[in-house]
Protein backbone atom coordinates (compact mmCIF):
# COMPACT_ATOMS: atom_id res chain seq x y z
CA UNK A 1 0.00 0.00 0.00
CA UNK A 2 2.98 2.42 0.91
CA UNK A 3 4.36 1.99 -2.81
CA UNK A 4 1.43 2.94 -4.58
CA UNK A 5 1.37 5.81 -2.61
CA UNK A 6 4.84 6.86 -2.64
CA UNK A 7 4.57 5.91 -6.82
CA UNK A 8 1.70 8.25 -6.69
CA UNK A 9 3.28 11.26 -4.95
CA UNK A 10 6.33 10.79 -7.76
CA UNK A 11 4.27 11.37 -10.37
CA UNK A 12 2.61 13.93 -9.67
CA UNK A 13 2.78 17.62 -11.40
CA UNK A 14 3.94 20.53 -10.35
CA UNK A 15 0.56 22.13 -9.95
CA UNK A 16 -0.76 18.94 -8.48
CA UNK A 17 1.68 19.27 -5.83
CA UNK A 18 1.00 22.91 -5.56
CA UNK A 19 -2.73 22.67 -4.95
CA UNK A 20 -2.09 19.83 -2.35
CA UNK A 21 0.53 22.02 -0.38
CA UNK A 22 -2.01 24.33 -0.32
CA UNK A 23 -5.31 22.42 0.63
CA UNK A 24 -3.42 20.96 3.07
CA UNK A 25 -1.50 24.01 4.51
CA UNK A 26 -3.72 24.43 7.74
CA UNK A 27 -3.03 21.26 8.49
CA UNK A 28 0.49 21.11 7.76
CA UNK A 29 0.95 24.45 9.89
CA UNK A 30 -1.00 23.19 13.09
CA UNK A 31 1.30 19.92 12.41
CA UNK A 32 4.73 21.93 12.81
CA UNK A 33 3.39 24.29 15.57
CA UNK A 34 2.74 21.01 17.74
CA UNK A 35 5.91 19.77 16.60
CA UNK A 36 7.39 23.13 17.96
CA UNK A 37 5.69 22.49 21.11
CA UNK A 38 6.93 19.02 21.35
CA UNK A 39 10.78 20.00 20.59
CA UNK A 40 11.00 22.94 23.14
CA UNK A 41 8.98 20.51 25.75
CA UNK A 42 9.64 16.57 25.27
CA UNK A 43 7.35 15.82 28.37
CA UNK A 44 4.15 17.22 26.41
CA UNK A 45 4.34 13.65 24.69
CA UNK A 46 3.35 11.95 27.86
CA UNK A 47 0.14 8.96 28.62
CA UNK A 48 -1.11 11.61 31.10
CA UNK A 49 -1.13 14.38 28.41
CA UNK A 50 -2.53 12.22 26.48
CA UNK A 51 -5.42 11.72 28.44
CA UNK A 52 -5.87 15.27 29.48
CA UNK A 53 -6.15 16.37 25.98
CA UNK A 54 -9.26 13.60 25.25
CA UNK A 55 -10.60 14.47 28.01
CA UNK A 56 -10.60 18.36 27.67
CA UNK A 57 -11.54 17.63 24.00
CA UNK A 58 -15.02 15.63 25.06
CA UNK A 59 -17.42 18.65 26.34
CA UNK A 60 -15.43 20.26 22.91
CA UNK A 61 -16.72 17.85 20.35
CA UNK A 62 -19.90 17.12 21.91
CA UNK A 63 -20.79 20.71 20.87
CA UNK A 64 -18.96 20.62 17.57
CA UNK A 65 -21.00 18.10 16.10
CA UNK A 66 -24.01 20.37 17.12
CA UNK A 67 -22.74 23.15 15.29
CA UNK A 68 -21.07 21.18 12.67
CA UNK A 69 -24.55 20.10 11.32
CA UNK A 70 -25.69 23.73 11.08
CA UNK A 71 -22.67 25.15 9.06
CA UNK A 72 -23.63 21.98 6.79
CA UNK A 73 -26.36 23.99 5.97
CA UNK A 74 -24.48 26.67 5.18
CA UNK A 75 -26.15 28.29 8.41
CA UNK A 76 -23.76 29.46 12.32
CA UNK A 77 -25.01 29.39 15.81
CA UNK A 78 -23.82 31.87 17.75
CA UNK A 79 -26.61 30.59 20.57
CA UNK A 80 -23.97 27.26 21.19
CA UNK A 81 -22.55 29.05 24.08
CA UNK A 82 -25.45 30.95 26.08
CA UNK A 83 -27.63 27.31 25.24
CA UNK A 84 -24.22 25.23 27.17
CA UNK A 85 -24.32 27.92 30.03
CA UNK A 86 -28.49 27.60 30.21
CA UNK A 87 -28.44 23.63 30.70
CA UNK A 88 -25.49 24.00 32.82
CA UNK A 89 -27.50 26.26 34.92
CA UNK A 90 -30.20 23.56 34.88
CA UNK A 91 -28.01 20.83 35.47
CA UNK A 92 -26.39 22.45 39.31
CA UNK A 93 -29.03 23.96 40.07
CA UNK A 94 -31.06 20.56 40.29
CA UNK A 95 -28.17 17.98 41.98
CA UNK A 96 -26.44 20.04 44.45
CA UNK A 97 -25.66 17.88 47.54
CA UNK A 98 -28.64 17.60 50.39
CA UNK A 99 -26.43 19.55 52.82
CA UNK A 100 -25.24 21.62 51.06
CA UNK A 101 -25.72 25.04 52.44
CA UNK A 102 -26.64 27.26 50.05
CA UNK A 103 -29.30 25.29 47.74
CA UNK A 104 -30.58 26.45 45.06
CA UNK A 105 -33.89 24.41 45.62
CA UNK A 106 -33.43 23.96 49.28
CA UNK A 107 -36.29 22.05 49.80
CA UNK A 108 -35.52 19.65 46.67
CA UNK A 109 -35.62 15.84 46.76
CA UNK A 110 -32.75 13.85 45.58
CA UNK A 111 -33.25 13.84 42.05
CA UNK A 112 -32.25 10.36 39.58
CA UNK A 113 -28.83 11.89 38.46
CA UNK A 114 -30.07 12.06 34.55
CA UNK A 115 -33.57 13.87 35.31
CA UNK A 116 -31.22 17.01 34.93
CA UNK A 117 -29.74 15.96 31.67
CA UNK A 118 -33.16 15.64 30.34
CA UNK A 119 -34.29 19.15 31.59
CA UNK A 120 -31.32 20.57 30.03
CA UNK A 121 -31.83 19.00 26.70
CA UNK A 122 -35.26 19.88 26.65
CA UNK A 123 -34.59 23.30 27.62
CA UNK A 124 -32.07 23.61 24.79
CA UNK A 125 -33.86 21.40 22.00
CA UNK A 126 -36.74 24.22 22.57
CA UNK A 127 -34.31 27.31 21.53
CA UNK A 128 -32.38 25.79 19.02
CA UNK A 129 -36.38 24.67 17.41
CA UNK A 130 -37.25 28.49 17.82
CA UNK A 131 -33.58 29.04 15.64
CA UNK A 132 -34.40 27.14 13.16
CA UNK A 133 -37.72 27.67 12.82
CA UNK A 134 -37.17 31.26 12.24
CA UNK A 135 -33.98 30.71 9.76
CA UNK A 136 -36.24 28.47 7.89
CA UNK A 137 -39.46 30.35 7.74
CA UNK A 138 -38.54 33.73 7.83
CA UNK A 139 -35.52 33.28 5.82
CA UNK A 140 -33.60 35.13 8.02
CA UNK A 141 -29.62 34.65 8.19
CA UNK A 142 -28.35 32.14 10.75
CA UNK A 143 -25.76 34.83 11.99
CA UNK A 144 -28.37 37.32 12.92
CA UNK A 145 -31.44 34.84 13.88
CA UNK A 146 -28.83 33.31 16.21
CA UNK A 147 -27.49 36.50 17.77
CA UNK A 148 -30.69 37.45 18.56
CA UNK A 149 -31.23 34.49 20.53
CA UNK A 150 -27.99 34.45 21.99
CA UNK A 151 -28.86 37.87 23.32
CA UNK A 152 -32.34 36.98 24.97
CA UNK A 153 -30.86 33.47 26.00
CA UNK A 154 -28.44 35.18 28.16
CA UNK A 155 -31.48 37.20 29.69
CA UNK A 156 -33.60 34.51 30.69
CA UNK A 157 -30.70 32.68 32.09
CA UNK A 158 -29.75 35.42 34.17
CA UNK A 159 -33.14 35.75 35.84
CA UNK A 160 -33.19 32.18 36.41
CA UNK A 161 -30.13 32.25 38.11
CA UNK A 162 -30.89 34.88 40.24
CA UNK A 163 -33.90 33.45 41.59
CA UNK A 164 -32.47 30.37 43.17
CA UNK A 165 -32.67 30.86 47.12
CA UNK A 166 -29.11 31.82 47.36
CA UNK A 167 -29.67 34.93 44.60
CA UNK A 168 -27.28 34.86 42.01
CA UNK A 169 -23.80 33.26 42.82
CA UNK A 170 -22.15 30.48 41.34
CA UNK A 171 -23.82 27.04 42.09
CA UNK A 172 -21.97 24.08 43.64
CA UNK A 173 -21.74 21.07 46.02
CA UNK A 174 -22.94 18.97 43.65
CA UNK A 175 -24.01 15.41 44.32
CA UNK A 176 -21.56 13.07 44.37
CA UNK A 177 -23.43 10.68 42.15
CA UNK A 178 -23.35 13.78 39.41
CA UNK A 179 -19.50 14.27 39.82
CA UNK A 180 -18.73 10.35 39.46
CA UNK A 181 -20.86 9.55 36.12
CA UNK A 182 -19.35 12.66 34.89
CA UNK A 183 -15.58 13.23 35.77
CA UNK A 184 -15.10 9.42 36.68
CA UNK A 185 -13.70 6.80 34.68
CA UNK A 186 -14.59 3.00 33.97
CA UNK A 187 -12.29 0.50 33.02
CA UNK A 188 -9.75 3.21 33.79
CA UNK A 189 -11.24 5.29 30.81
CA UNK A 190 -12.40 8.64 31.58
CA UNK A 191 -16.14 8.88 31.18
CA UNK A 192 -16.43 12.29 29.45
CA UNK A 193 -14.27 10.40 26.55
CA UNK A 194 -17.21 8.15 26.65
CA UNK A 195 -19.71 10.45 26.38
CA UNK A 196 -17.68 11.86 23.29
CA UNK A 197 -17.55 8.61 21.80
CA UNK A 198 -21.02 7.62 22.22
CA UNK A 199 -22.02 10.95 20.45
CA UNK A 200 -19.75 10.52 18.12
CA UNK A 201 -21.43 7.00 16.86
CA UNK A 202 -24.78 8.34 17.21
CA UNK A 203 -23.62 11.13 14.98
CA UNK A 204 -22.14 9.43 12.71
CA UNK A 205 -25.00 6.89 12.32
CA UNK A 206 -27.86 9.71 11.95
CA UNK A 207 -25.43 11.66 9.14
CA UNK A 208 -24.73 8.92 7.08
CA UNK A 209 -27.10 6.42 7.73
CA UNK A 210 -30.56 7.76 7.96
CA UNK A 211 -33.45 9.94 5.46
CA UNK A 212 -32.20 12.73 7.79
CA UNK A 213 -28.43 12.74 7.10
CA UNK A 214 -29.19 12.89 3.44
CA UNK A 215 -31.79 15.07 3.63
CA UNK A 216 -29.15 17.47 6.05
CA UNK A 217 -26.42 17.22 3.13
CA UNK A 218 -28.95 17.54 0.22
CA UNK A 219 -30.38 21.38 1.38
CA UNK A 220 -26.89 22.64 2.21
CA UNK A 221 -25.79 22.08 -0.64
CA UNK A 222 -28.82 22.87 -2.71
CA UNK A 223 -31.70 23.73 -0.63
CA UNK A 224 -33.75 25.06 -3.92
CA UNK A 225 -32.51 21.32 -5.66
CA UNK A 226 -33.54 19.53 -2.50
CA UNK A 227 -36.77 21.17 -2.45
CA UNK A 228 -38.01 20.27 -6.16
CA UNK A 229 -36.29 16.84 -4.93
CA UNK A 230 -38.94 16.55 -2.46
CA UNK A 231 -36.75 16.81 0.52
CA UNK A 232 -39.14 19.12 3.12
CA UNK A 233 -36.21 21.81 3.61
CA UNK A 234 -38.01 23.46 6.57
CA UNK A 235 -39.01 20.09 8.45
CA UNK A 236 -35.10 19.35 7.91
CA UNK A 237 -33.21 22.44 8.98
CA UNK A 238 -35.59 22.64 12.36
CA UNK A 239 -34.44 18.85 12.97
CA UNK A 240 -30.73 19.94 12.43
CA UNK A 241 -31.53 22.75 14.57
CA UNK A 242 -33.20 20.22 17.35
CA UNK A 243 -30.49 17.54 16.96
CA UNK A 244 -27.58 20.81 18.32
CA UNK A 245 -29.99 21.81 20.94
CA UNK A 246 -29.81 18.22 22.38
CA UNK A 247 -25.89 17.94 22.01
CA UNK A 248 -25.92 21.38 23.72
CA UNK A 249 -28.37 19.75 26.41
CA UNK A 250 -25.42 17.12 26.98
CA UNK A 251 -22.33 19.16 26.61
CA UNK A 252 -23.59 21.64 29.82
CA UNK A 253 -25.20 19.00 31.68
CA UNK A 254 -21.22 17.40 31.34
CA UNK A 255 -19.39 20.63 31.73
CA UNK A 256 -20.98 21.72 34.65
CA UNK A 257 -19.80 18.92 36.17
CA UNK A 258 -16.48 18.91 34.96
CA UNK A 259 -15.91 22.84 35.85
CA UNK A 260 -17.20 22.03 39.30
CA UNK A 261 -20.00 24.74 39.29
CA UNK A 262 -22.54 26.84 37.27
CA UNK A 263 -23.48 30.46 36.80
CA UNK A 264 -24.60 32.72 34.01
CA UNK A 265 -21.78 33.22 32.27
CA UNK A 266 -20.70 29.54 31.56
CA UNK A 267 -20.17 28.63 28.21
CA UNK A 268 -19.23 31.93 27.17
CA UNK A 269 -17.10 31.98 23.95
CA UNK A 270 -17.50 28.27 23.53
CA UNK A 271 -19.27 28.86 20.09
CA UNK A 272 -16.06 30.44 18.68
CA UNK A 273 -14.07 27.22 19.85
CA UNK A 274 -16.92 24.78 18.37
CA UNK A 275 -16.80 26.48 14.80
CA UNK A 276 -13.25 27.04 14.70
CA UNK A 277 -12.84 23.60 15.02
CA UNK A 278 -15.44 22.27 12.68
CA UNK A 279 -13.76 24.95 10.22
CA UNK A 280 -10.25 23.28 10.67
CA UNK A 281 -11.71 20.14 10.20
CA UNK A 282 -13.22 20.32 6.73
CA UNK A 283 -16.86 20.96 7.55
CA UNK A 284 -17.41 24.36 5.15
CA UNK A 285 -19.41 26.89 5.51
CA UNK A 286 -20.42 26.38 1.42
CA UNK A 287 -22.48 24.22 2.60
CA UNK A 288 -23.16 20.56 1.84
CA UNK A 289 -19.84 19.61 3.08
CA UNK A 290 -18.09 17.86 6.18
CA UNK A 291 -17.43 14.63 7.87
CA UNK A 292 -17.63 13.84 12.28
CA UNK A 293 -14.01 12.29 11.34
CA UNK A 294 -13.71 16.36 10.09
CA UNK A 295 -15.28 17.34 13.87
CA UNK A 296 -13.08 15.28 15.53
CA UNK A 297 -9.89 15.76 13.76
CA UNK A 298 -10.61 19.49 14.26
CA UNK A 299 -11.59 19.72 17.94
CA UNK A 300 -8.50 17.30 19.06
CA UNK A 301 -5.98 19.62 16.70
CA UNK A 302 -7.34 23.09 18.26
CA UNK A 303 -7.92 21.38 22.03
CA UNK A 304 -3.56 20.20 21.27
CA UNK A 305 -2.62 23.34 19.92
CA UNK A 306 -4.41 25.16 22.92
CA UNK A 307 -3.06 22.61 25.90
CA UNK A 308 0.34 22.58 24.09
CA UNK A 309 1.04 26.39 24.27
CA UNK A 310 -0.03 26.31 28.30
CA UNK A 311 2.33 23.34 28.65
CA UNK A 312 4.92 25.86 27.72
CA UNK A 313 4.29 28.56 29.48
CA UNK A 314 3.27 30.89 25.94
CA UNK A 315 1.22 34.17 27.32
CA UNK A 316 -2.18 34.04 26.83
CA UNK A 317 -2.66 36.51 24.37
CA UNK A 318 -0.45 35.22 22.05
CA UNK A 319 -2.06 31.88 22.38
CA UNK A 320 -5.17 34.33 20.98
CA UNK A 321 -3.32 35.80 18.30
CA UNK A 322 -2.15 32.08 16.62
CA UNK A 323 -5.81 30.91 17.32
CA UNK A 324 -7.26 33.87 15.12
CA UNK A 325 -4.70 33.39 12.49
CA UNK A 326 -5.49 29.44 12.08
CA UNK A 327 -9.54 30.18 11.66
CA UNK A 328 -8.72 32.89 9.58
CA UNK A 329 -6.39 31.07 7.71
CA UNK A 330 -8.88 28.06 7.72
CA UNK A 331 -11.89 29.97 6.37
CA UNK A 332 -9.64 31.48 3.45
CA UNK A 333 -8.79 28.20 1.99
CA UNK A 334 -11.61 26.68 2.31
CA UNK A 335 -13.63 29.65 0.62
CA UNK A 336 -10.64 28.86 -2.66
CA UNK A 337 -11.61 25.31 -2.61
CA UNK A 338 -14.73 26.20 -2.82
CA UNK A 339 -14.19 28.58 -5.47
CA UNK A 340 -12.42 26.47 -7.68
CA UNK A 341 -15.02 24.02 -7.44
CA UNK A 342 -17.46 25.91 -8.87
Amino acid sequence: MIKPLTQKFMNMSREEWKDTLINNAIYIVIFLIIASIIIYEPKFVSMAVFKNILTQSSVRLILAFGVAGIIILQGTDLSLGRSVGFAAVIAASMLQRSDYAARFYPEMAELPVLLPMLASIIVCAFFSAINGWVVAKFKIHPFLATMGMMISLYGILSIYFASGAPGPQPIGGFDVRYTELVIGSTFGIPNLVLFAAGASVVVWILWNKTVFGKNMYAVGGNPEAANVSGVNVMKTTILVYVMAGVLYGIGGYLEAARIGSANNGTGFGYELDAIAACVVGGISFSGGVGKVSGAIVGVLMFTIISYGMTFVGLDMNYQYILKGIIIVAAVALDTKKYLIKS
